[in-house]
């Protein structure tokens, strides 16, 4: 199975596209999967720019409504995860994960208090990373092929050429000595999971790692890519055994388990959330899960549009305010898992628990992990 791997997108999807198909053109090769590693700005109108973490003079529809409206379909399958540049109100209808759009599949937060209308402060801080995000994913024990996060794991440079990677960004050369260059979480998960490979993207660079995991150990292939940029290097192209297929994208017994039994703490506000302990057993639920995926089938329902698409033939307007929307995709993956909508909860205090899944106890830290901005080549365009 081949697969695409993109750095930033920053709403470049048809340059993207394109670049694929040349590449498919001259390598004779046919590509399966294209895989975003944040950044991808999935903005469908007026609307969604003002809910997107861009200086507003750098605000700009670029291409992904063409794709959203049906103007244009995807190529090929696309899955992309969030980053600090994002439609953070369109992404927030597809919390648990679903289609943005014919084909391109998103896949999802983990737990947020903000909600749309945005301020000045929430639409930069709706893209931090949680404690409640950092451990889900700590809960995840089938084997993993490939990981993507936006940031680079924290001391990933170690196990590289930092050397050149300084040589070429000398404003990094700080932040890698001192060893603060990156995310401290993805480094706990890259120690916890040990994937296969590992894709990230944010410091628009490309930047190769290996990760030995101790003596003996299996290995965790890195790679950083940058923005959709002329003479850059935005993507990659990986072989991944595989079967025959045809492949489709379906839901994961684990993580749904892990969804269901985290979903009594669903982090709605900046109160701690409560859980008994820090490991939590997962084996009745991921049992629930199972049995329900065996009697429905593990596809997500199809896309459903849910706002009007951008149209450059119309005189722009000012935009309305943003409120949320319940997306129909949604909607169903909670009636699946037999959980409640909170996406939309005011409870100042949390919401409400799900009994069967309930766990209290101690409090836990939950505050923000913040993303730092881009740390960009002062050479490049402001994003």
């Amino acid at each position: 199975m081949k697969i695409a791997v993109e750095g930033c997108m920053h709403g470049e999807l048809d340059k993207v596209y394109d670049t694929l198909r040349e590449l498919e053109k001259a390598e004779g090769v046919k590509i399966d999967l294209l895989l975003c590693c944040g950044d991808f700005q999935a903005v469908r109108n007026e609307n969604d720019l003002q809910c997107l973490n861009v200086k507003p003079r750098f605000r700009e529809m670029k291409s992904f409504w063409k794709y959203y409206s049906g103007q244009a379909v995807a190529p090929y399958p696309t899955i992309f995860i969030g980053g600090n540049h994002e439609a953070s109100n369109y992404l927030w209808e597809l919390y648990y994960g679903g289609w943005a759009a014919p084909n391109i599949y998103f896949l999802g937060f983990a737990g947020h208090y903000e909600r749309p209308p945005y301020n000045e402060n929430t639409i930069r801080s709706v893209y931090h990373v949680r404690h409640y995000d950092v451990l889900k994913l700590m809960h995840v024990k089938e084997p993993l092929d490939i990981f993507m996060s936006h940031d680079w794991p924290l001391g990933i440079t170690e196990y590289g050429n930092w050397q050149k990677l300084i040589r070429e960004k000398r404003f990094f050369e700080e932040e890698v000595n001192k060893r603060t260059l990156g995310s401290e979480p993805a480094a706990r998960l890259l120690n916890k999971l040990k994937p296969p490979y590992w894709f990230s993207a944010h410091l628009h660079c490309k930047f190769p790692a290996v990760i030995q995991h101790g003596e003996g150990g299996p290995t965790t292939k890195f790679l950083a890519l940058d923005k959709c940029l002329p003479r850059r290097g935005f993507l990659q192209v990986i072989d991944i055994p595989s079967g025959p297929g045809p492949h489709e994208i379906q839901y994961d017994e684990e993580w749904l388990a892990i969804t269901r039994k985290f979903n009594n703490v669903f982090s709605l506000t900046r109160m701690p959330f409560t859980m008994l302990d820090e490991q939590v057993d997962t084996q009745d639920d991921l049992q629930w899960v199972r049995n329900k995926l065996n009697a429905r089938g593990a596809k997500p329902i199809d896309f459903v549009q849910t706002a009007a698409s951008y149209d450059p033939s119309c005189q722009a307007s000012n935009p309305s305010i943003t409120v949320h929307c319940r997306n129909p995709q949604t909607e169903s993956f909670l009636q699946l898992l037999n959980l409640p909508y909170l996406l939309d909860s005011s409870n100042s205090y949390g919401v409400s628990r799900n009994e069967s899944s309930s766990q209290t106890g101690q409090a836990l830290d939950s505050d923000d992990i913040e993303l730092p901005d881009d740390e960009d080549d002062p050479a490049d365009d402001d994003d």
